[in-house]
């Protein structure tokens, strides 16, 4: 199984840089015993009495930062994960890679020294408490393909409604077409809502490396899943009920909870890579955004729910001039019961 069999063709134009003007005004191709088109605010009809939806509650730090180096150089700091309240690992861009002990000067004289590597990663330790820092000088880190820096409108717009847990540098986007009044109504339907946390690392983005899918590894994430979700699911799934997983980033939160076979609490790493051959442990129905082409996140959609029909469904959203990528459109899936 290689990289360029998840592969399709997508106009630049098509690439959404800026959200709808309302959460829910996105569209939702619909993926089940055919592919309809939708709105998103017609989700409520497809959910039935008895399904538990499932969201992820990371928030979104404001990760990037500018800095000067003492030299007088500039560099930028994209902070990855926040290991203790000054220590962090972080992606440093710099005309030349700084060394273990280099100075970098930040505003209000915070200084943040260089104190080694961690795999591709700097390991940085911050004069002050970090996270009350990045809330008041950081930048809200859009993904690369944006090719713009962060707005005001960004600020509230690259965040979900229901984000609690601060800690990803990139937002799980399935979540960002909820309004108060959507999570309300799908209540109203007789559903009900669960809530995992994994923090999304910049290494979403990154390409995988090698052609062939099987050698390839996923960067680590932190994940939490707690009791309360677990009962959720096993009286979901008792009652006959479908476990829907809010974006893909609740699907490996829940299915690394499920490594076991039945999901059980965890709180720790996972480098969970889903892709065609896997087998579904609690997952039943999916929300999701369009991804980029070859990316580990279009080759767990299309292990959820076919890799043909999946790509005919990309190219029905292309023909269609759907949005894409993380404030693009969104599309439900049911997986493929021909596999």
């Amino acid at each position: 199984m290689l990289i360029s069999d998840f592969d399709y063709d997508l106009p630049a134009d098509l690439i959404a840089q800026y959200p709808a003007a309302e959460r829910r005004g996105s569209r939702l191709l619909d993926v089940g015993d055919g592919i309809f088109d939708r709105t998103f605010s017609e989700l409520p009809n497809l959910i039935r009495p008895g399904d538990l939806l499932v969201f992820n509650d990371t928030r979104v730090i404001k990760a990037r930062l500018m800095a000067a180096k003492e030299t007088g150089g500039r560099a930028e700091i994209l902070v990855e994960r926040i290991q203790s309240g000054r220590t962090v690992l972080a992606h440093v861009k710099a005309s030349k890679s700084p060394k273990p002990g280099t100075r970098l000067l930040l505003e209000d004289d915070v200084v943040v020294e260089v104190m080694g590597r961690d795999e591709d990663l700097y390991v940085l330790e911050f004069s002050v408490e970090v996270l009350p820092f990045l809330e008041a000088h950081g930048d809200v880190p859009l993904p690369p393909y944006l090719g713009r820096a962060a707005d005001m409108e960004d600020i509230e717009r690259y965040q979900t409604v229901y984000a609690s847990d601060p800690g990803a540098v990139a937002a799980p986007t399935a979540g960002l077409h909820f309004d108060d009044a959507m999570l309300d109504e799908i209540r109203g339907v007789g559903a009900r809502h669960a809530w995992v946390t994994l923090h999304v690392g910049a290494g979403t983005f990154q390409s995988l490396r090698e052609e062939n899918i099987r050698e390839n590894r996923l960067h680590s994430e932190r994940v939490d899943v707690s009791v309360e979700c677990c009962e959720l699911v096993n009286e979901t799934k008792r009652s006959g009920g479908r476990v829907i997983a809010v974006g893909t980033t609740s699907v490996r939160a829940l299915e690394c909870a499920s490594a076991s076979g039945s999901i059980q609490p965890y709180g720790g790493e996972t480098e969970i890579f889903i892709f065609p051959g896997y087998e579904f442990r609690t997952v039943d129905a999916m929300i999701t955004n369009f991804h980029l082409p070859q990316s580990s996140l279009l080759m767990l959609v299309a292990a959820f729910a076919g890799k043909e029909r999946i790509l005919d469904a990309y190219r029905h959203a292309v023909d269609e001039k759907y949005r894409f990528f993380s404030y693009g459109d969104a599309m439900f899936l049911t997986p493929d019961t021909n596999t």
